[in-house]
């Protein structure tokens, strides 16, 4: 039982980096003719300003996040004009999360945010990055605005869902993501974590039915697999519950972490026949 807590302990965290693309640059307009020493000056800033953006979303596109950053980094100390800045900042934080520099991250995405208060795709990120650096009281102040300003947006009712969840608020976390789930029963993500709201209520029928209906939309989920299979054993339905595992177990893209505790689950299970 105590491996089964730990597994379901460990299936509740959330992916920390939101799968946002870098903002977009429009390309540089052509660069009149003029001898006004100011204008030459005002020019050669926007001349770096657009070469550091174009050498920043390369080396992002590339995944050369470290590479990114002084580019980026540089813009925001030239401190440009809207929408420039704000996007900057955004770029900037995208490369510091996936260097797993959360509170560089946060600190950027609150400057985007400041610079642009409407800036949508800036405050899903911080919710995530908030949550990453066990923020949980920042991150259920910007899911709480995010929704404000975009009531019908499934992404914001998402943020809200997990930091309910991760603050330990099943119930909230259940309405959230059953009205995600009534807008579109699609959604295989909103499925699993409805079902750890439901685990989380000591609901394992509700659980096994929210990890099952995200198995049928996504049959390589190997996280809901894994989620299913602590159900059944909590329920003492051992001999699917290993084959659950097993299956987790032998997926050779999976989570190498995922795969070794699938593994020590179902070698327990069959330890203990």
């Amino acid at each position: 039982m105590r491996a089964v807590l730990l597994a379901l302990v460990l299936l509740s965290a959330v992916s920390i980096v939101a799968p946002i693309s870098a903002q977009t640059y429009p390309s540089m307009r052509p660069i009149p003719r003029t001898t006004s020493l100011p204008a030459l000056r005002a020019l050669a800033l926007r001349r770096e300003i657009h070469e550091r953006f174009t050498l920043g979303l390369d080396a992002e596109a590339k995944n050369a996040w470290s590479k990114a950053i002084p580019e980026f980094e540089r813009i925001v100390a030239l401190r440009p004009a809207e929408p420039l800045g704000s996007t900057a900042q955004y770029d900037l934080a995208l490369a510091y999360a996936h260097l797993r520099r959360y509170g560089a991250a946060a600190h950027a995405l609150q400057a985007a945010i400041a610079l642009d208060p409407g800036f949508l795709a800036a405050m899903a990120n911080l919710v995530s990055v908030d949550l990453a650096r066990n923020d949980r009281t920042g991150a259920r102040a910007i899911a709480e605005r995010f929704v404000r300003l975009a009531p019908m947006s499934a992404r914001a009712l998402y943020a809200r869902g997990i930091v309910a969840l991760r603050s330990g608020d099943a119930a909230t976390a259940r309405a959230v993501f059953g009205q995600l789930l009534r807008n579109d029963p699609s959604y295989a993500l909103a499925h699993y974590d409805l079902g750890l709201a439901e685990e989380k209520m000591a609901k394992y029928d509700d659980a096994v039915t929210e990890f099952t209906a995200a198995l049928q939309l996504a049959p390589s989920y190997a996280r809901a697999r894994f989620a299913l299979g602590a159900v059944l054993l909590r329920q003492g339905k051992r001999a699917e519950a290993r084959g659950d595992f097993a299956r987790v177990a032998s997926d050779a893209n999976g989570d190498p972490s995922l795969r070794t505790l699938a593994s020590a689950m179902r070698d327990s299970i069959s330890a203990h026949k």
